[in-house]
């Protein structure tokens, strides 16, 4: 594998980068007093980043996206994890899953979404039911040649500015070696569809202004022309699409860690404390040595889980590993960032509280860090019958 970038990706770095700081930072202060993202905003953000050429980059050129490869993309994510997530969803990445889409669909959600026209959002987790996919009791039955859908997801991000949801429900039961499985189906469900209700999710400590919310479905019919991928194939894309989120989540979680990194290293050289810097003692000196060792390290673990994708080689261990590696480290540096800014690192006056309380929820979703062990775990023991 070749560390070095290439010229296009070093453009790509800069670029986003420089995005990330001239359209992202001024607005982070608002969003996190008030808790929500103005609409007008939003779309400017989407709009420049369209103008720029990155929405939708994580698509091929075929459908028309920007067709970055692995490696490329997981840069790109570093680059915006920097910046608060409320305002970096509307620099699109949409779901990759919507490389499913058939015949009609593919006008409808496929390139619309590519294009910026419109936003989706993935619905999956629960009350019940989170890292237990198998477990959803939202299900959607046949009615002739429809489905009629009812149950409740909750934590769906976003949702409140989608256009469309990705809802995967249970359609059935099968017999497997391990007892009785619920067969899952995913569906395409457009806003303002009779029976789908979006409401106001919970108030989160983290990621104020990325809003989760709560979809409700009583008796909504969709067509089968709704279904997406095939029926009972649910959990078969989700598991050929949606790997790659758990990537994401590492590279935004090393790329927050270098922004908190960058400003308490400058801080602990200017910050003097019984006429030295502080970064003189060893007791932050060592904490900074850590925390780059640990930032470097959960970076070339994620670059490297993406140069396998690139290769065709398989990944599902190593991403588990960076995305378990990525998000536990982020609370470490954020935590030991408060440390060295001291009381001032608790105050509203800096952004190192917010990166800390932000850095809680990496470790809980896109799969939480008991169940990334236990997939590194099984790919480790399965060789051996285990």
């Amino acid at each position: 594998m070749n560390f070095a970038l290439n010229e296009e990706q070093e453009m790509i770095v800069k670029t986003v980068r420089g995005f990330v700081e001239t359209e992202i930072y001024p607005h982070e202060n608002a969003v996190e007093r008030t808790g929500v993202v103005a609409p007008e905003l939003g779309q400017a953000i989407r709009r420049k980043c369209i103008e720029l050429g990155f929405y939708a980059c994580n698509f091929p050129e075929e459908v028309g996206g920007a067709g970055l490869d692995h490696t490329t993309f997981t840069l790109v994510e570093r680059e915006l994890g920097r910046g608060s997530m409320a305002l970096t969803v509307f620099f699109g990445r949409p779901s990759g899953i919507l490389m499913a889409c058939e015949g009609d669909q593919r006008d409808r959600y496929l390139l619309p979404a590519v294009r910026g026209d419109r936003i989706d959002a993935l619905a999956i987790t629960e009350p019940d039911a989170g890292s237990d996919m198998r477990g959803m009791k939202c299900a959607a039955r046949r009615h002739g040649s429809d489905f009629i859908l009812n149950g409740t997801k909750h934590f769906i991000s976003h949702a409140d500015v989608a256009d469309f949801v990705i809802v995967f429900a249970a359609t059935g039961e099968e017999e497997t070696q391990k007892g009785t499985k619920k067969k899952i189906t995913a569906f395409l469900v457009d806003r303002g569809t009779p029976g789908f209700e979006i409401l106001k999710g919970y108030d989160s400590i983290s990621h104020r202004g990325y809003h989760n919310c709560i979809l409700n479905f009583t008796d909504c019919r969709l067509p089968e022309s709704q279904v997406l991928g095939g029926i009972h194939r649910g959990f078969d894309i989700a598991n050929e699409w949606l790997y790659g989120t758990r990537l994401t989540v590492a590279a935004t979680c090393v790329g927050r860690a270098r922004r908190v990194f960058d400003m308490a290293l400058p801080y602990a050289a200017e910050r003097k404390q019984f006429g030295k810097p502080i970064g003189a003692n060893q007791g932050v000196s060592f904490k900074l040595a850590d925390m780059i060792t640990e930032i470097d390290a959960a970076d070339w673990l994620t670059l490297a889980a993406a140069w396998r994708l690139d290769q065709g080689i398989g990944a599902n261990r190593e991403i588990a590993s960076a995305k378990l590696y990525a998000s536990e480290m982020l609370a470490r540096v954020t935590d030991e960032a408060i440390q060295i800014f001291g009381g001032m690192g608790l105050m509203d006056d800096l952004p190192i509280a917010r990166f800390w309380r932000d850095a809680r929820v990496e470790r809980i979703w896109d799969g939480t860090s008991e169940i990334q062990r236990h997939i590194i775990s099984r790919e480790l023991l399965r060789p051996f019958g285990a």
